[in-house]
């Protein structure tokens, strides 16, 4: 019976062996230590209780954060009927290069910045780049040339690079492929309120009247004084992972890794992995999100250049800044809207971008066609062409949806707004002194790249429905049911195939979000 006994046990270890294989645990997610040979699933009130507090304690400060960097951002664009251009005797293509020169070294610094965000924890990375942000704002009020302005325009798109990819990431680690995109929609429609707030900060501004400060110094003086505030409140508040998020109970760490599951992608993995990295590369998709990405944000341009528009449609100065509250009013809007039809199982992302982008286009045609005159009916006309923001809020929430393996996903975001930041930086050069006060080649522009972005979205969305297709009628890949971990005292444990930080294409169980 003894003999028989070890014979059993030998093959139980034999099938052992030849099924199932050990990895390290720095090759697996981090969330992997936590769950490791448990399968305790939640009940749909502990899951919707869990959302709720992660809710309460992450969206707050991602909406306020977001609110304040696009304020920050958008500064320029106010400072140009604050008296900047006056002040500092900039020409027109200097000021131009004032908005370039923001996306170039976003663009310089966009991987570098991904690369610190895997490296390091999240939130202290983020802070980091707030505070420095913040200080670098603070310097704008000492620049009166044009010179000076391009260092301190550089110098805040480097630190910019971090928070994007950087919310992108905390999204995916804490939320449902579901639930992605209405958390990144609350942040990013953010950017309304801050055009709505600025507009009423500049409106106060343009009646004060100092001898040795100008309005715009003001505007610079007050946005880098709340972010740095908001810098100091993001470190000690925000967090950098739920494996170790402070407000949660280590029975809720748990917990919230469990609930996200059901991505396949886990939380994330602090190694560079090359054979990600590659495979990024090579993956056709990147490049098609990479072309949506740029095509889309050729619309952004009218960040900077939206009071010079308006002004040049006939309203003075007041009423411009006033008018500029609308933007924001319409933004928020918009992106709600996108984010609700996204949203919809029969509607999904790709087709949500494709119906923002109709009235967008009927919109920036119609700014350029009308008589010039008539500028009341120009001054609606782009208001309907800021629905072109919304697809590319959609598409922020859809990349890590679609992405797994953290090196691969930290590398399309760094693709993606690379193409972003190319997209934004060559869009300024549109708006040469030549074409005003018409711009109709900067429309036709923006035309022609809001219709091909409305196309890449619905190429995109029909390969990942096809891959889905090919994914349900293959036999089910069991290579990666029994992997095993080392803990500290030498027991092997169990992980799930969600947490071996796979790829897209490695993990077949993966499915994308359409």
């Amino acid at each position: 019976m003894d003999s028989a006994s070890d014979n059993s046990e030998s093959e139980k270890r034999e099938d052992h062996a030849h099924a199932s294989s050990t990895v390290h645990s720095y090759d697996v997610d981090v969330g992997a230590q936590l769950i490791a040979d448990t399968d305790r699933s939640l009940t749909p009130q502990e899951a919707s209780q869990l959302r709720a507090k992660i809710d309460w304690h992450i969206m707050p400060l991602m909406c306020i954060m977001y609110l304040i960097t696009f304020m920050d951002k958008t500064t320029l664009g106010e400072a140009a009927v604050l008296g900047i251009l006056e002040d500092a005797h900039l020409t027109t293509n200097q000021f131009d290069w004032l908005g370039t020169i923001f996306y170039l070294s976003y663009l310089v610094f966009q991987y570098p910045q991904n690369l610190a965000l895997q490296r390091f924890p999240v939130g202290k990375w983020m802070s980091i780049n707030i505070f420095l942000w913040a200080v670098v704002l603070l310097c704008h009020t000492a620049c009166k040339s044009f010179g000076s302005l391009l260092a301190v325009r550089f110098l805040l798109g480097m630190c910019e690079g971090a928070i994007t990819p950087g919310f992108m990431i905390v999204t995916s680690m804490f939320y449902t492929h579901a639930e992605q995109t209405k958390r990144v929609g609350y942040w990013f429609l953010m950017n309304g309120f801050a055009v709505i707030i600025l507009g009423f900060i500049s409106y106060g501004l343009l009646h004060t009247h100092t001898a040795s400060f100008m309005p715009w110094q003001w505007l610079m003086i007050i946005t880098g004084i709340i972010t740095l505030i908001t810098s100091v409140l993001f470190w000690f508040l925000f967090p950098d992972s739920p494996t170790t998020a402070w407000f949660l109970t280590p029975a809720e760490r748990v917990a919230a890794i469990r609930r996200i599951q059901v991505n396949q992608s886990g939380v994330e993995n602090k190694r560079f992995k090359k054979e990600q990295f590659l495979e990024t590369i090579k993956d056709p998709k990147t490049w098609l999100m990479a072309f949506f990405a740029g095509s889309a944000n050729i619309v952004n341009s009218l960040t900077n250049q939206r009071q010079l528009i308006v002004a040049q449609f006939g309203f003075n100065a007041i009423q411009t800044t006033l008018l500029g509250c609308v933007d924001g009013g319409v933004e928020i809007l918009t992106i709600w809207l996108g984010v609700v039809l996204a949203t919809q199982p029969s509607i999904g992302r790709s087709y949500a971008g494709v119906l923002m982008y109709i009235p967008a286009i009927l919109g920036s045609i119609l700014v350029s066609a009308l008589p010039f005159s008539n500028k009341i009916g120009l001054l609606f006309s782009y208001w309907i062409s800021i629905f072109a923001i919304a697809p590319f809020t959609i598409f922020l929430g859809w990349v890590s949806s679609i992405t797994s393996g953290h090196t691969k996903r930290i590398t399309t975001n760094g693709i993606v707004l690379c193409s972003y930041a190319i997209g934004n930086a060559v869009s300024q050069f549109m708006w040469k002194a030549q074409y005003q006060p018409r711009n109709h080649v900067p429309w036709a522009v923006i035309t022609s790249c809001n219709f091909a972005a409305g196309i890449a979205l619905v190429v995109l969305r029909f390969m990942l429905a096809s891959e889905n297709t090919k994914r349900e009628r293959e036999t089910p890949d069991d290579r990666h049911d029994a992997v095993y971990i080392v803990d500290e005292s030498g027991v092997e444990r169990k992980v799930d195939k969600a947490f071996l930080d796979l790829t897209d294409k490695e993990n077949r169980d993966f499915r994308y979000v359409l």
